[in-house]
């Protein structure tokens, strides 16, 4: 099987590792790629948002996969115009990714499906947005109603930030609070049968003990030893066989991936959000630990094929990724800094670097471009021994500025070892 990567970040890095794996994928091309990438597939500068120039790409190298990495290809509408082409691709069309681009939509699906999730209001005036807030109280839940590179959200004891928050966004959904640990559930679905993988738990803030900015993710780590018995059970009868039956029912079929963001709340399980890609960094981990080859996995989403996976193989032990990111993260992330320790880095045993926003300086120098620059991976027997080698690896890294949150699955490993 020949396979293209569409995006170039950690997550397709860790998709193009994945893929490199699978005895059945011959070919591997990533777009745009990065310098991490390029070690294992053969990287095309197009953009990825424009669907003809993905398909005449597809087309080009003749690829029997196409893998779709990031939310804004799908918002565009790149799937369809694959498939349009006859061309096998992994990630749902135009319309059913709504369900990530439109915060407004996922929620008006989930009411008609059932699926438990946090009260909230669909505001369009500051107004409207004011009152939301009077009637949910604190913390304050403000997500911008569109993409927002997982960085739309705003969750605050501070009502004048909530408000600022909904005022520069416009379109706002604003709703409850949910109480308790978050966790992130992936499954693959092609339009009827779904197939979920383990759950995995990731950290939104970019300082030690949850405290700062929200990011797009500095960490995660699997398994979750913590969580409730029959959880991914639960999970994939109140909400991923509903909304997937609610999709069909109005004529989207999803195919792909649904990303489930779930609050363990006092009451059950709440979903937080839906994306229709994998997260990031939680896939980096989760798709470490998955055994089963996946090109082939992937491919059956689209071929209404899930229905013959009667299970899944995983590879022993835990894995934890820990982001290194620039100096400025989030807001206003430096770049172009070289980075050292590469090498070093991915000589620590039980680990790897990938690459989430690098690029090359002439032939041979890698520089920093993106506020998330990489991402360490340290796997072992158990959390403890991931962890060890995740940040023994990080201890390699060299880039000035940079930094990274301490506390990836440290209380996880802790309870795991007591």
């Amino acid at each position: 099987m020949k396979a293209l990567v569409l995006g170039g970040g950690g997550r397709e890095h860790a998709l193009v590792r994945a893929l490199s794996l699978d005895p059945g994928v011959t070919e591997l091309h990533c777009a745009p790629g990065n310098p991490g990438i390029s070690a294992l597939a053969e990287n095309h500068v197009i953009n990825v948002t424009d669907g003809l120039a993905v398909t005449e790409l597809a087309a080009r190298i003749r690829a029997e996969l196409v893998v779709i990495g990031p939310e804004a290809p799908l918002v565009a509408g790149v799937a369809d115009a694959l498939r349009d082409r006859g061309i096998p691709v992994f990630g749902p069309d135009r319309e059913a990714a709504r369900i990530e681009g439109s915060k407004g939509f996922a929620k008006e699906v989930m009411e008609a499906a059932g699926v438990p999730t946090a009260r909230a209001r669909l505001c369009t005036k500051p107004a409207q947005a004011a009152e939301a807030l009077d009637a949910f109280g604190p913390p304050y839940v403000v997500k911008a109603d569109g993409l927002a590179a997982g960085k739309g959200v705003v969750v605050t004891e501070d009502r004048a930030a909530a408000e600022r928050h909904a005022r520069d966004c416009g379109r706002v959904v604003v709703e409850e609070f949910l109480d308790g640990p978050e966790v992130s559930l992936f499954v693959l679905s092609d339009g009827v049968h779904a197939v979920p993988l383990p759950p995995a738990q990731d950290f939104k803030r970019a300082h030690e003990g949850g405290t700062g900015p929200n990011t797009g993710g500095m960490g995660a780590y699997v398994p979750l030893g913590w969580a409730p018995p029959g959880l991914t059970e639960e999970v994939m009868a109140s909400v991923v066989g509903p909304t997937i039956r609610e999709m069909a029912k109005r004529g989207h079929r999803y195919q792909g991936l649904l990303y489930v963001g779930l609050a363990l709340t006092s009451q059950g399980p709440r979903v937080v959000e839906f994306n229709a890609r994998f997260g990031d960094p939680e896939a980096q981990v989760v798709l470490d630990r998955l055994a089963t080859p996946v090109g082939a996995l992937l491919q059956a989403a689209d071929t209404g094929g899930l229905g013959r996976i009667t299970s899944l193989e995983w590879r022993n032990g835990a894995a934890v990724t820990v982001v290194v990111a620039a100096e400025g993260y989030p807001s206003s992330p430096a770049a172009g800094d070289p980075i050292g320790g590469l090498d070093a880095a991915g000589s620590v045993d039980g680990a790897y670097v990938l690459h989430a926003g690098t690029a090359w300086r002439g032939e041979r120098e890698i520089v920093s471009s993106g506020g998330r620059v990489l991402n360490v991976v340290g796997t072992g027997e158990t959390l403890a021994a991931a962890r060890e080698r995740a940040y023994e690896a990080v201890g390699k890294i060299e880039l000035r500025g940079s930094f990274h949150r301490t506390d990836i699955a440290e209380q996880a490993a802790a309870e795991e070892q007591a």
